[in-house]
């Protein structure tokens, strides 16, 4: 077999069809584009977007696209960690949302809080939180202390 030899399978190869060509070519004329019309002019076909140079209804109503959507039953969590209240609380306090706001650690009382187990504590603490990371428990009640779960409040719609 030579390099001028090689030629591509058979059938795998097809003729482009040449359309607009005169009425015994069968796509004569018209060229399969129909009569008059934006679609059968040259550059004719539009993508959906497009619609006559009218400003698009995705470019009207940008907000109606999802990217603006809030859940109004997300439970928002305030994180702090373990080392945070190793280093604000001496040994033996009690730690709740109340103290917490005290400490200025977070803003509300009412916000939920939840206990991460970054870092290390050697205190024992009385934590009270909604919500703890399973390595936090576990390092609070290896240095001697106690955790207790607060229920977490489900709220209605919030007003924007």
């Amino acid at each position: 077999m030579k390099l001028h030899e090689i030629q591509p399978a058979a059938g795998s190869r097809k003729r482009k069809k040449r359309k607009g060509q005169g009425p015994s070519a069968g796509q004569g004329k018209t060229a399969g584009k129909g009569q008059k019309g934006q679609a059968s002019r040259s550059g004719g076909v539009k993508n959906g977007y497009f619609e006559g140079g009218q400003m698009p209804l995705v470019r009207k109503l940008p907000f109606a696209r999802g990217v603006n959507f809030s859940n109004p039953y997300k439970i928002v969590y305030t994180p702090i960690n373990v080392s945070t209240l190793a280093e604000r609380f001496e040994a033996n306090a009690e730690v709740t949302p109340e103290a917490l706001v005290a400490m200025g650690l977070t803003h509300n009382s009412d916000s939920h809080i939840a206990i991460l187990g970054d870092g290390d504590i050697a205190l024992a603490l009385k934590v009270t939180a909604h919500k703890f990371s399973a390595t936090a428990k576990e390092k609070i009640e290896q240095a001697g202390g106690t955790v207790t779960k607060l229920e977490v409040k489900r709220g209605g719609y919030r007003v924007r």
